[in-house]
């Protein structure tokens, strides 16, 4: 089940580095739940039809411009007292302009924080809608463990008790990169891009039964440990079954779902002896390979149908 997220203005400050010009608003009380950005330019011309109040309100060297030049100072007041009359979150100025002093006072008189930034507009709307999209992506949590393994993101999952923190412990000591254990939070950040995370409070720590709770950071280095990772690959881990027909060659590749998106997934039986670190290690790789094009499977196919061939 997903949620509907929001972030406080504060954070946004704090994050992007902006100045408040009404530090008498609180912005701890003030909410952003829409991801993409508005420049409000036709709002300026007196054009307020789908007018969409969510969303964060830039303005540039372009507006700016209009402001000072197509209109007198009364008509300016009259078009951002009823711009300010709209709920929206807040009021930025890139470039490091300075607002007029009626457009503070209007933010003042309705509620509207005025904020600026020394960024160029483009490159402060696209990091605002980079950073938004990614705190305000529908997510879900999963029972699970999340690797970087070669560069791959690899979510091992399966039951409770089947191994799967043991697995990432000996993947973490031959080099690879723990980024969540038991719980795995994941983003939605696009159709094609699919973020796993860990929640603070377990944040870098491993379950190992019989033993208890073991710090991978402090226990193997800042090396170890990642904050987030892209989802490329699933291997659900599963008890051995000597009656199940598992898949041998790969030519087709199953997948999971989570959140609408798809991800290439491989069911792993567990039995005494096999080394699970090795295995995911390969799945990893061969994963990487598929994605550059080349499929081990679909070779030694192509190799057997042309040896019978020639047989003929």
């Amino acid at each position: 089940m997903t949620e509907e997220y929001s972030v406080v203005l504060t954070d946004l400050i704090k994050k992007l580095d902006l100045r408040n010009y009404t530090p008498e608003i609180d912005t701890d009380k003030v909410f952003i739940t829409d991801p993409d950005i508005n420049r409000p330019a036709l709002q300026l011309a007196g054009f307020f039809e789908h007018f969409d109040t969510a969303r964060v309100q830039i303005c540039g060297n372009v507006e700016n411009a209009y402001l000072a030049d197509m209109h007198t100072r009364e008509e300016n007041i009259e078009i951002f007292d009823k711009l300010f009359s709209f709920p929206i979150p807040c009021l930025v100025f890139c470039r490091d302009i300075e607002p007029y002093d009626f457009i503070i006072e209007a933010g003042l008189k309705h509620g509207i924080p005025i904020l600026s930034s020394k960024s160029t507009t483009s490159s402060f709307v696209h990091e605002t809608v980079r950073w938004l999209h990614e705190e305000l992506a529908p997510r879900i949590s999963v029972h699970a463990v999340l690797l970087d393994v070669f560069g791959e993101g690899v979510l091992i999952m399966g039951d409770s008790g089947i191994g799967k923190s043991e697995a990432a412990l000996e993947l973490i000591k031959r080099g690879h990169r723990l980024v969540a254990d038991d719980v795995v939070e994941i983003k939605k950040i696009s159709d094609e891009q699919l973020i796993g995370t860990s929640p603070a409070i377990t944040r870098h720590f491993i379950e190992l039964r019989g033993i208890g709770i073991i710090d991978v950071k402090t226990m193997y280095g800042v090396e170890c440990v990642k904050t987030s990772q892209q989802i490329d690959l699933v291997l659900k881990l599963e008890e051995w079954d000597k009656d199940a027909n598992y898949d041998r060659l790969g030519l087709e590749d199953s997948y999971v779902e989570f959140l609408g998106n798809k991800v290439t997934s491989h069911n792993i039986p567990i039995r005494p002896g096999r080394n699970m670190a090795i295995i995911v290690e390969s799945a990893a790789v061969n994963h990487r390979q598929k994605k550059m094009g080349y499929n081990a499977a679909q070779e030694l196919y192509n190799r057997v149908t042309q040896n019978m061939i020639n047989k003929k």
